[in-house]
């Protein structure tokens, strides 16, 4: 299935700080991040997301699931979409646990992010 929200991420400036906000807020797990930069594993009831810090002002980033990012990614050229040079998840580890990432945008410029999980994920 391809189109549901699969993950979410959360730029804030101070991720130990988001850490205790949003913990005591949801009642959220936060798990250390597999590149021990910071980051956090977020665990929610719905979809699964992370935290990371040194980005003040970012607001939350929404990845739609795709089962081929590489098509999805044509997909988004030929409707008038752009992609950002910047993609997540390009080291195996990262790949194996977390899946591919890129930012994206609309043809009207507005912002949103694909994801395509890891096989068997």
């Amino acid at each position: 299935m391809a189109g549901e929200i699969s993950f979410f991420e959360l730029g804030v400036g101070d991720a130990e700080r988001a850490r205790a906000f949003y913990g005591t807020l949801f009642d959220w797990t936060f798990d250390p991040g597999v590149s021990g930069g910071g980051g956090y594993e977020i665990g929610t009831p719905g979809a699964p997301g992370g935290v990371h810090g040194d980005d003040p002002g970012a607001g939350p980033y929404l990845f739609f699931r795709v089962d081929d990012l590489k098509a999805a990614l044509d997909r988004v050229v030929e409707l008038g979409g752009t992609v950002d040079d910047f993609a997540l998840g390009e080291d195996e580890e990262t790949i194996a646990r977390y899946g591919r990432f890129t930012f994206c945008h609309d043809d009207q410029g507005s912002p949103f992010g694909l994801h395509e999980p890891p096989k068997g994920g």
